[in-house]
């Protein structure tokens, strides 16, 4: 068996979601049946909600992707590996977490995955709760990246309700210029900045100056 059942009791508190369909699943794609079953009952005891699948042409077949949480994968599989999942997931925008576990790595290959992204490289058999770390590790780094991906949608829904006067305005002002400044560069009036810049507020939801710049620095800079 792959994993250590002697630290099938350990202690553990999951992370739990409002919303049933928010849970943080765990992913698991190995061609080893006993493999999977194994894991499985390890991630459910843990208070994880776990699906597997026999080969990564499976997974991609199903609609689960985009569910939080994070992949544990087999490196060598027939068909597509582990890598060229990872590979593809990457290549797609969805980086999501991998976990490797592997009767076969190597130092190259761990290399490789870990450049690439990954959580860690673990070789079987390998101990409960150091796979059950590497799954927590793995959830809250997909947990937070939701969280930034969600305040940059928001940023960006708000940005484009500003106006094309009001975005050079939201540009200066978050590079430090001065009202009197911005008022010369554009030829307006002091007043009409201020105006200009008390709508960019409003609409972008900033309590001050210093929130306006942190939500500007957040967008993507091809909309900066």
């Amino acid at each position: 068996m792959i994993v250590d059942r002697a630290y099938r009791n350990a202690t553990h508190v999951p992370l739990q979601a409002n919303n049933e369909s928010e849970q943080p699943t765990v992913i698991i794609v190995d061609d080893d049946l006993s493999v999977r079953e194994g894991l499985s009952e390890l991630i459910l005891s843990a208070g994880f909600p776990a699906v597997s699948f026999a080969s990564t042409r499976e997974l991609l077949e199903a609609d689960i992707l985009e569910r939080p949480g994070c992949l544990i994968l087999d490196v060598r599989m027939p068909g597509a590996s582990g890598l060229h999942l990872q590979h593809h997931l990457a290549q797609t925008g969805n980086p999501k977490p991998i976990i490797f576990l592997t009767g076969h790595g190597d130092i190259p290959m761990s290399v490789q995955a870990m450049k690439a992204g990954a959580v860690d490289f673990l070789t079987k058999p390998v101990r409960d709760q150091t796979l059950l770390d590497a799954v927590i590790a793995g959830i809250s780094i997909d947990i937070d990246r939701r969280a930034r991906a969600s305040v940059v949608k928001r940023g960006i829904e708000r940005l484009e309700t500003l106006t094309q006067r009001e975005r050079e305005i939201l540009r200066e002002v978050a590079q430090g210029r001065l009202n009197k400044q911005i008022a010369f560069d554009f030829g307006i009036s002091e007043v009409t900045v201020k105006l200009h810049r008390s709508n960019v507020m409003r609409k972008m939801e900033a309590g001050s100056i210093g929130e306006l710049i942190r939500i500007w620095e957040i967008l993507p800079e091809q909309m900066r």
